[in-house]
């Protein structure tokens, strides 16, 4: 049984990750603010007092908490995704804490394949595949952030020797909310059955980069369901980790 924090507890991710990892580890969830149902450690992760005061004692820190607005404006990402998350790596060096899993995101990478780059969550036709190994290509001041979050990662595993796992996760929603997406635009409607990651595989594949041995540190993987029409490369995350997906949109809008 490990010892695990988990940042951003509150959020989709963060409740799903609460929950696959609560029936056999000690969680600690963080949160912003108070949230109903949820017994949390409440916090602000631009507070590096109180960040190193929660992560005594624990083995992992799972860190979601951010600004996941792919529209958002430089200042917000800065002071919470960059500043918040120095705040993490500080804190979880302080109290020794064995790993951090950073919650990255597809938008690191999304540039590659947009079909309109003003417009993030749209994917153009014929999409080429994309592996974590290939160059940042972020389509938004949240993808920079979440590309600093990575860089300061490999600082931390290379200098002081902490595991780390960057997980570019896709877009968590349930079977319900992709089939209502399928109204939109075709642009956007194909970025959601690439990006799909279901509320199961989700749970599958965090409790899996909390668990796993990992072959090197820092690693990059992505995180998704498997979906016909992904174009990011599921094949290092069930190498490295372990993680089977289930569900593919593909199943759910036809």
């Amino acid at each position: 049984m490990a010892r695990v924090a988990v940042t951003g507890a509150a959020g989709n991710v963060g409740r799903e990750t609460v929950d696959a990892l609560s029936t056999d580890h000690d969680v600690t969830p963080i949160t912003h603010r108070e949230r109903e149902g949820l017994d949390s450690v409440i916090l602000d992760v631009r507070d590096p007092e109180a960040l190193m005061e929660a992560f005594e004692g624990q083995d992992v820190v799972v860190h979601l908490a951010a600004n996941p607005d792919p529209d958002a404006g430089w200042e917000s990402v800065y002071e919470v995704n960059i500043g918040g998350t120095y705040n993490v790596y500080e804190a979880a060096l302080a109290a020794e804490v064995d790993r951090v899993v950073f919650a990255s995101t597809n938008h690191v990478h999304q540039m590659y394949n947009i079909a309109d780059p003003a417009r993030p969550e749209t994917l153009a036709e014929g999409a080429r595949t994309v592996r974590p190994s290939d160059p940042p290509r972020p389509d938004s001041y949240y993808g920079v952030s979440k590309v600093f979050g990575e860089a300061l990662g490999s600082y931390y595993a290379d200098r002081y020797g902490i595991e780390v796992v960057n997980v570019r996760i896709g877009w968590l929603l349930t079977p319900a909310d992709v089939r209502e997406k399928m109204d939109e635009e075709p642009t956007v409607a194909r970025y959601v059955r690439a990006m799909w990651l279901s509320p199961q595989d989700c749970r599958q594949g965090m409790r899996r980069t909390v668990e796993a041995s990992l072959p090197r540190s820092p690693l990059a993987i992505n995180l998704l369901s498997a979906n016909d029409d992904r174009y990011l490369s599921l094949t290092e995350a069930m190498r490295t980790i372990g993680y089977r997906p289930r569900d593919n949109s593909g199943m759910v809008v036809d």
